[in-house]
């Protein structure tokens, strides 16, 4: 039976080895991601709660008509 923990450990090596490998971005490259995803989310939040907001008024409009 092999034993668990070498595997474990074999997988904690390989992943530091690819983790070295990899490229990172600057502080200035994750600034200007970090903005453009908060200024995207803003902006689809904004989107979905207006469209929200329309769908509710237009259904409360159509079920007063009906009553």
């Amino acid at each position: 039976m092999k034993n668990p923990f070498t595997s474990i450990r074999l997988f904690y090596k390989e992943t530091l080895t690819e983790l070295k490998k990899a490229s990172w971005p600057s502080k200035i490259e994750l600034r200007d991601s970090t903005c453009v995803v908060l200024i995207a989310t803003v902006i689809l939040g904004s989107y979905v709660a207006l469209i929200d907001f329309s769908l509710m008024n237009g259904v409360e409009l159509l079920t007063s008509w009906v009553r």
